[in-house]
């Protein structure tokens, strides 16, 4: 049995993660949705568990079944349908030899810190990814330094996941005591879903901290929609902003949900009033079971087209493919070509 001590010294955002939707018909239930229409997707739930914040449920329009936030989230019988070109592994990242570290890109590496996340998002790339075999502990972290070590190329980190943001603020800070000693690193960047569907993560231990690192610290969040940019998130966002870390947002093009450009511009608005610039909008990667979000690539480039024409250029967030074995992103426009 949980001590009561021990709950009551956890961070606000554990409490809040521990409080977790992950039974569907609870789910409909909170927002008064129609208990057969649920049942009817429900065993898409097998295919990929339900797991959503109930922060990030509070943002959901009640009784609505085509909520772009409900339909992120929320089991779906059209993960059954089989597509082609849609694979288990669409960035052929399970075959990497060296567990929670993926070397993709020249200067940069990226460390599978947590295998978690506080949601799980039916369109998300990694759905089928073997977290079980990727633990980051201190024996990952010695490997992970003798790696940079040994290779004075790399001069940025990308701790990902699941979610990095469920480490702890001693262990990102333990990690960062480690990584400073390095005098090739300039950056290390934080990929999160978390400060969008539990802002209080954000805390304000862990932005000083980064704040104080000699390394510049940048905050990738994961936003689809404005309606997910909520008072809350902006307050934790904007403290981070003052002290220092620069903030980027990336979204997923998604069928329903954000595949509009009036959506999108209000996204990129919503963003840079809490200090945050769009970053990259990707085309859906190609993962099994997410094939009914897919846009496709004439009306993704039609979308960010009318984009363009919207919004100032610094708002205007790069539309581009991530394809297995590139050194970079890819710009979609160029695989059109």
């Amino acid at each position: 049995m949980t001590d009561v001590a021990d709950i009551a010294v956890r961070p606000a955002w554990q409490q809040a993660l521990a409080q977790a939707i992950r039974d569907p018909g609870q789910l409909a239930e909170m927002l008064d949705l129609p208990a057969t229409w649920v049942s009817k997707h429900a065993a898409a739930r097998e295919l990929f568990p339900l797991h959503v914040t109930r922060h990030f449920v509070n943002l959901m329009t009640p009784g609505d079944i085509n909520d772009p936030l409900l339909r992120q989230v929320l089991p779906h019988q059209d993960e059954f349908l089989e597509a082609e070109g849609f694979t288990t592994d669409p960035l052929i990242e399970q075959q990497s030899s060296q567990p929670s570290l993926l070397h993709k890109y020249q200067s940069r590496v990226l460390v599978i810190m947590r295998g978690g996340c506080a949601i799980n998002c039916r369109y998300c790339f990694r759905r089928h990814f073997p977290y079980a075999d990727h633990h980051f502990g201190s024996q990952q972290r010695a490997e992970l330094i003798d790696y940079l070590k040994r290779d004075p190329a790399i001069n940025e980190v990308i701790v990902s996941g699941g979610d990095p943001l469920l480490a702890t603020d001693p262990q990102f800070s333990r990690l960062l005591d480690e990584l400073e000693q390095l005098p090739q690193l300039r950056r290390i960047r934080i990929h999160s879903r978390l400060p969008v569907v539990l802002p209080e993560r954000l805390t304000n231990d862990l932005a000083q901290r980064l704040a104080h690192s000699p390394l510049q610290a940048i905050l990738v969040i994961h936003a689809n929609h404005p309606q997910e940019i909520a008072p809350q998130l902006q307050r934790r966002l904007k403290i981070w902003a003052d002290a220092g870390i620069t903030l980027l947002n990336q979204s997923v093009l998604l069928r329903g949900i954000n595949d509009d450009a009036k959506v999108l511009a209000e996204l990129s608005e919503r963003l840079f009033a809490a200090r945050a610039l769009p970053y990259y909008l990707h085309q859906l990667d190609k993962v099994k079971g997410a094939s009914h979000f897919a846009v496709t690539d004439a009306d993704a480039c039609a979308i960010a087209a009318r984009l363009r024409a919207q919004l100032p250029g610094f708002l205007v967030p790069r539309l581009v493919r991530e394809i297995a074995g590139e050194p970079s992103k890819t710009p979609l426009e160029l695989t059109l070509s």
